[in-house]
């Protein structure tokens, strides 16, 4: 996402009423010091230091894995936008580069999306070499603060030493603001083998627009898409497309991820989806998809309040076949005064999506990828048991839970509420649920009394929850917990829910509990997972 200059005034001045502008730095006083501050993540992605948010220019290329990412260097709040850069062999372990992309004469920069020119088509390459392409919205500060509309427009660079340098294309921008639109940004583009054209999709305040280009240099405008469907509590940003085949039939449909602020389910910023075709021109809902869109509460890719901005990465190999997802962990609600200093934000667990058909129409599926497993240390299986009340897993899981994976599987009752799940919490008190209320059909994520939340009023306001798709008796859940944060994958990905939280102290207690009756644990099984920065 990307803020405006006034906005970032008001979130500005909330730091300062917070405390929380860049303190010095703190000293690292051995390698064991490295990415040990208080609630940072050890198996996610998040920067050495300062401030993060959307991931950008995802691209797969010569056997790795770039992630781009909106990047302030010199403060743990937003400013001026630049490309942070990383590279990765698995998604999971990462190498952090010098800063891809700098403001210019033409602006920050802001989102986008990269690919590999695999024919040349722009011209760009060298050595018969293909290169990579970044496209990404320029935003002139200056005019927005001049009161002009057409501040912002998309532009393009390109590297052809994998990456590791960037050269902005001379004719910038590539996709001028000539309707002078305020919020005109985000671009995604990709290629289209069947028509041998590139397809752009970008941000327009309430919709998302679809251009084309034979060489990714010259733009011709296609149609517009999203006015009359979906969530618009606020600004759209950061759409991808991207065709998908339904698992059960083998027919192709295409996807839209598309990004609000605000406007989730839960409160702040989040990322719905739409499930239809696309002709090379015009995007069309499905109709199986269409009524669940009608009201305007949106269908959504995660249900958490730290889930945003998310898009999938280019170019993946066709042996492999995935289509892989990563998002920003944060909310705009309150990411520029959660309680870290050194560096601000986090991306969530790197994604597989699949799409499915199921009673509620297309729905997009979302697992962990398969290479996180090799964090795991060990393994330590759940005994099956009835649970009314607590049940401590210390005796069957020695293990914390500040680095953990769990699978559970239970067995609903028949006739009865059950409101059951895992609970984590320290010696202070502080505790932190995530579940499921049989009766309202709802998972739940509740951080009420997780810790420290007095920096944002909005933060742990109320318990956040998610809609259960799966009619089955057997509940599954798919935990993974990293020091300050939870992410859940229910019933195979059909429900996903993450969360961020900051205990004054690390959990270091987990129980499973049953309130409003018991319910039945089949199985279960706890990984303690290994961190990536060591």
């Amino acid at each position: 996402m990307n803020k405006t200059t006034a906005t970032l005034a008001i979130a500005l001045l909330g730091c300062l009423a917070h405390s929380c502008t860049q303190p010095a730095e703190p000293e690292e006083t051995s390698e064991n010091a490295y990415y040990q501050e208080p609630h940072r993540p050890q198996f996610h992605f998040s920067p050495e230091k300062m401030w993060m948010n959307d991931p950008n220019g995802m691209v797969y290329y010569d056997g790795e894995y770039h992630l781009f990412y909106q990047h302030y260097p010199d403060s743990n709040v937003w400013g001026p936008m630049h490309w942070g850069h990383a590279v990765s062999r698995d998604m999971v372990h990462w190498e952090h580069l010098p800063i891809a992309l700098y403001p210019d004469s033409l602006g920050y920069i802001f989102s986008g999306s990269a690919v590999v020119d695999w024919n040349n088509t722009s011209g760009l390459g060298e050595n018969g070499q293909p290169p990579l392409i970044a496209m990404f919205t320029h935003h002139d500060a200056e005019g927005e603060k001049a009161g002009r509309n057409d501040y912002q427009y998309q532009s393009i660079a390109y590297s052809n030493d994998r990456g590791r340098s960037w050269t902005k294309y001379a004719g910038n921008p590539v996709v001028p603001n000539t309707e002078k639109i305020r919020d005109f940004r985000d671009p995604k583009v990709r290629w289209d083998e069947n028509l041998q054209q590139w397809i752009l999709v970008f941000a327009v305040q309430n919709h998302v627009k679809f251009w084309s280009s034979p060489d990714l240099k010259n733009w011709t405008y296609l149609s517009d898409f999203g006015r009359e469907w979906g969530s618009h509590g606020g600004v759209w940003e950061c759409p991808d497309l991207f065709p998908m085949q339904v698992e059960e039939s083998g027919e192709t449909k295409w996807v839209l991820l598309l990004s609000i602020n605000p406007g989730s389910p839960n409160g702040g910023s989040g990322t719905q989806y739409f499930v239809g075709d696309f002709d090379g021109k015009n995007f069309t809902l499905d109709p199986s998809f269409a009524p669940s869109v009608t009201d305007e509460k949106g269908v959504w890719i995660d249900y958490g309040r730290d889930d945003y901005a998310g898009v999938t990465w280019s170019d993946i190999p066709e042996e492999d076949g995935r289509r892989l997802f990563l998002g920003w962990m944060s909310n705009w609600d309150y990411a520029q005064v959660v309680p870290t200093t050194a560096w601000r934000s986090a991306m969530t667990l790197p994604r597989a999506l699949s799409l499915k058909k199921t009673e509620q129409g297309y729905r997009l599926f979302s697992q962990p990828v398969r290479e996180l497993e090799a964090l795991r240390s060990g393994a330590h299986a759940i005994e099956s048991a009835e649970i009314t009340g607590l049940l401590d897993l210390a005796p069957q899981l020695p293990a914390s839970p500040a680095l953990l994976e769990l699978e559970l599987e239970f067995e609903l009752p028949d006739g009865e509420p059950a409101d059951f799940g895992v609970e984590l919490s320290n010696s202070k008190g502080e505790l932190y649920r995530i579940g499921y209320n049989a009766a309202t059909r709802q998972f739940y994520s509740g951080r009420t009394k997780s810790g420290n939340h007095s920096f944002s009023d909005k933060f742990a306001a109320a318990v956040h929850t998610a809609p259960r798709l799966s009619s089955d008796k057997a509940v599954r859940m798919h935990l993974f917990f990293d020091v300050a944060s939870a992410e859940l994958f229910a019933d195979g990905g059909a429900t996903v829910m993450t969360d961020i939280f900051f205990p004054t102290e690390d959990f270091n207690q987990i129980k499973l509990y049953a309130e409003q009756g018991r319910v039945k644990l089949l199985k279960g099984a706890g990984y303690p997972l290994k961190g990536i920065w060591k």
